[in-house]
């Protein structure tokens, strides 16, 4: 990835360019461009590109807030709220109130567990993919339905981000401390670093610091602060995510939680893990500050299909004045995305479940097991076993033996006996038609 033009300095602009600011003033910011996108644009006219920065710079500086956090040279990181930041937010607000408990019979009490649980695979999947796991999607997920043990380093990685998520919600009505921090990464990071110390422990002065590179073109995209001053510098990281809602200037919570992710992302403590645990700090102010249907939701599956822009969200803050409007922007329109797709997946849930409820009203087959069939008619061949029902709906392990057994019984799973011990259950082709006869 190259690297974004930074823009022209501010005070050199001001030198050229600043009588004109009174006649410039009422220009037009085309979207929060960055100067590298916004040096292509056909500036207003009578004005050269320069001024028209200028100008746009002028307007930001005016409406911005600065947080706590400092770059290397003392300058400080702020933000903008410009109009496309406040509708996001209020989409998200929206979007977020309860709806997913309201008309979505699928999303009943019953099934909370279950969609939860895939929520938390999926999430640590694709972080873990993001900082370079390579297993595939249903191999891991397999891996963590079975509690079956991991077999490379990939699959450790991704055990532990599932294991990190799972604390995050155990956590989420406390505030974050220092070590509740240093305890996430190392449940992040266990048996994956080729210095096992640095598991749960940020860098020490002395020790070289861990830049951010492109792993395509080898070049440094960041290069975090020196280690002296790293413990101070986390423990104002702590005490801003502990800050009051009622606190002064007022943050709207989403855009604290993803100033929070920006800012342990740009801090780097850790030798490894950064990026997962920044986002999974980012969780964690969400379900902190009640945004609990973010439990159903994977900003790492959208940030994977396109890593590029996530990286460059990073840069533009960076290289312009440490504006971080750049990265709030995106991740709001990364949070957009996540809820659409849930939105979608759980009117696909509501579809399935209806075709199979209607196929089964006059079974007694309980909420498990319609669960169960009505994935196993999506995927023939899929195998179940005993565990990885257990493990789904979080039952007692004679219930779900019970269940399995049951749809055997019925004819709606083929038994197979692996091994000496072991069953396994396998949805069969013509599943719907044995539904219908029942």
């Amino acid at each position: 990835m190259k690297r974004p033009v930074s823009p022209p300095p501010l005070d050199q602009l001001l030198q050229d360019y600043g009588k004109d600011i009174p006649r410039i003033m009422t220009a037009p910011d085309p979207g929060y461009l960055h100067w590298d996108k916004l040096r292509h644009e056909t500036p207003p006219e009578g004005l050269s590109t320069e001024t028209w920065w200028l100008c746009i710079k002028m307007m930001r500086l005016t409406g911005s807030k600065q947080i706590p956090l400092r770059d290397i040279s003392g300058l400080p990181f702020s933000f903008n709220l410009p109009d496309k930041v406040l509708a996001a937010l209020h989409a998200i607000d929206s979007r977020t109130s309860g709806r997913i408990g309201l008309s979505a019979p699928v999303a009943t009490e019953e099934n909370r567990d279950r969609f939860v649980f895939n929520s938390l695979v999926e999430e640590a999947i694709t972080s873990s993919q993001l900082e370079g796991a390579s297993t595939t999607r249903q191999v891991a997920a397999d891996m963590i339905r079975y509690q079956r043990k991991p077999r490379d380093h990939s699959e450790r990685m991704i055990l532990n981000n599932y294991r990190a998520m799972q604390s995050v919600r155990e956590i989420r009505s406390a505030p974050i401390s220092f070590e509740s921090l240093m305890s996430l990464h190392r449940t992040l990071t266990e048996e994956t670093l080729s210095n096992e110390k640095a598991a749960g422990r940020i860098q020490q002065p002395g020790e070289k610091r861990v830049d951010v590179v492109d792993h395509t073109t080898h070049r440094v995209l960041h290069t975090p602060p020196p280690a002296e001053g790293l413990r101070e510098q986390v423990e104002a990281l702590i005490a801003f995510a502990n800050r009051a809602e009622s606190a002064e200037p007022f943050i709207h919570p989403v855009v604290h939680a993803v100033i929070l992710h920006f800012w342990l992302a740009y801090l780097h403590p850790f030798e490894d893990g950064n990026g997962r645990t920044a986002r999974a700090l980012f969780y964690w102010a969400m379900l902190h500050r009640g945004y609990w249907m973010f439990e159903f939701l994977s900003i790492s599956r959208v940030i994977k299909h396109a890593p590029a822009k996530y990286a460059r969200a990073f840069l533009h803050t960076e290289t312009d004045d440490n504006d971080l409007t750049y990265f709030i922007l995106h991740q709001l329109g990364v949070m957009e995305t996540a809820i659409g797709e849930l939105e979608t997946y759980m009117e696909r849930k509501i579809d399935q479940l209806a075709k199979v409820e209607r196929l089964l009203k006059h079974s007694d087959l309980n909420h498990r097991e319609i669960a169960l069939l009505s994935h196993a008619i999506r995927h023939p061949d899929q195998e179940y076993s005993i565990k990885s029902h257990q493990t789904s709906h979080r039952v007692a392990y004679a219930t779900a033996r019970s269940d399995l057994l049951k749809l055997s019984g019925l004819g709606l799973l083929a038994q197979q006996r692996r091994g000496r011990k072991t069953l396994v259950f396998i949805a069969p082709h013509d599943l719907e038609t044995r539904l219908e006869k029942l």
